[in-house]
This record gives C-alpha cells, structure tokens and sequence, in this order.
C-alpha cells in the first residue's frame, strides 16, 4: 500500500529533508575542525563543492559564457555576501555549539523580511515589524551579551545573518537569464578561491583520509541540502513549506548532542522558541496578505 502525500506535504517533507543535510553539513565541518584549519577546510571543500556543481551545471547546459551588464554588479554583491556569511558562520560553528549557531541563524528569515522592506519597499504592517522585533530579543536572549555565559564567537553567528540578508536581496535582483546551478557554482568557485588565499594566514595542516572523507561527505550534504530546497521551492504552497524550515534546529540539537556531548541551556531554547515564533508568524502574515492580494486583483 502507498502512500500519496499531497504536494503541500512533499514540499514540507523536502524543506526538513534539506534542513537535516545543511545541519550534516555543518556537522561534518566542525568535525573536519580537528584535523585542518578553518580555511583549509573551506578550500578542501570548495574543490569538491565545485567539482560536482560543474559537473551538475555542464550536465544541465547551464553555464553562461556572457554575464549580463545589469547583473554584474548585482552578482559581485551576491557573492560578497555569500563569502562573508560562509567566513562568519564557519567561525562561530568552529567555536561554539552547533545548535547555537543554528538557532542565531534562524533569525534570517525575519531579518530579510526586514531589509526588504527597507531597501526594497516591499510592503510589511506593523504586526510583522512586531514580529521582527520579538524574534530580535530572541537573537538577543541566545547571544546574552555581558552575561557569565556570553561567547563572543556569538557575534560572528549575526554577522552571518546580516552577509547572508545581502546574499539574498541580490538573488532577488539576479535576472532569470542567469541560471541558479550557474550562480550556484560562481559561489563555490569564489569560496574555494577565497579560502585558498586566506589558507596561508593560518597553519597548514597534513591532511589526513579522515578530514578528507569529512570535507567530501560536507559537500555532498550541502548540495543535497540545496537541491531539497529547490525542490521544496517547487511544490505546493512556499507559505506552507517555509515554516518547517526551523525542522534545522531540532536536527541540530540532536546532532550536538549525540556528536559532540552539547545541549543547548535553557536560555537558548527559549530563545528559539521565541524566534520561531515570530517567524512562523511572519510566514503567516505572507501567506494572509498574499491570499488578500490575490483575491482584490480578481475583483
């Protein structure tokens, strides 16, 4: 007997499919901490990264040979934001707990909900500003600055969240003209570059079979990770499919746990839970004013 899943629940079942392997992903990385430094382990990554979207984006014919003009500064800021989250984020995942980091991150939706609205004057209403601000004192309640418990590796984990907000306000901006396994690829090339050059500010490492084993299996988790997501993208409602994004900090406090012996305090889960609130509320209030949009351009 099978079982047929409406497409509002495989778009659900992929979004946690591909929240489980960006958190194997990082799970990975940080194991990968113990045998090389954290821009060896970006640059080792990043060869195999690229290797497999090249051969991904030659298998599907979409490689582009001429960027168009009005794209390429937006590119050049995608890029920028991409790197730096990657540098921000790989820092406080090297130095702190997983499901920490993980729970600081979850505040993107939020943040990106914001900076449309202030760079792109997307509509939003006072009831999602509030929502924003709450998921705000969640990061806040989380990081606890001047607290006994603070870790300053914390405010790397926000920086994340502001490079990754410009990474995604550009991609809006990219036309449809240039394919997502292009830009896909661009990104890995120029994070493979990046850490290959930062590489040679820290000690260089042997690399062992074991931390290449970890970094190959990382790079096929993320791009598992990003093809899910595509695929969550495509089927059914995105309203609907969007919340279970947060399925990434249950994943992650699993796998600090059973990995590394980490449980999150008490601060932080409620911290998160205050976060998922508010995003699941901001979900909500998209899907609600979306509906509303809809239904005055019928009449």
């Amino acid at each position: 007997m099978t079982i047929q899943l409406s497409d509002n629940m495989r778009g659900a079942a992929y979004m946690s499919i591909s929240m489980a392997a960006f958190v194997l992903n990082d799970t990975t990385m940080k194991l990968a901490a113990e045998h090389l430094s954290m821009f060896q382990a970006m640059f080792l990554r990043g060869i195999f990264t690229t290797v497999l979207l090249g051969a991904l984006t030659a298998y599907n014919k979409a490689f582009v040979f001429r960027i168009p003009k009005a794209d390429r500064k937006t590119l050049i800021l995608r890029l920028i934001g991409e790197i730096g989250g990657t540098v921000c984020f790989l820092t406080a995942l090297f130095n702190m707990p997983i499901a920490n980091a993980t729970a600081i991150l979850q505040a993107l939706p939020l943040a990106v909900t914001l900076a449309g609205a202030l760079f792109l004057k997307e509509i939003v209403g006072w009831r999602r500003y509030l929502a924003i601000a709450v998921g705000f004192i969640g990061v806040l309640i989380i990081v606890r600055p001047g607290s006994d418990g603070f870790n300053e590796f914390s405010l790397w984990a926000v920086a994340a969240v502001f490079f990754i907000v410009l990474r995604d306000l550009a991609t809006r901006q990219l036309s449809p003209a240039i394919p997502s396994l292009f830009v896909s690829l661009l990104t890995s090339i120029a994070i493979l570059l990046v850490g290959g050059i930062l590489s040679f500010t820290m000690e260089w490492k042997p690399v062992t079979a074991e931390g290449l084993g970890l970094l190959s299996g990382a790079a096929v988790f993320v791009i598992f990770g990003y093809l899910f997501s595509v695929m969550a993208m495509r089927v059914g409602d995105i309203s609907f499919s969007s919340p279970f994004r947060y399925t990434i900090l249950l994943w992650a406090i699993i796998l600090g746990n059973v990995v590394f012996g980490d449980s999150p305090d008490q601060w932080t889960i409620f911290g998160s839970l205050i976060i998922v609130g508010s995003g699941v509320y901001t979900f909500y209030r998209e899907r609600l004013m979306g509906r509303r949009g809809r239904s005055q351009a019928k009449s």
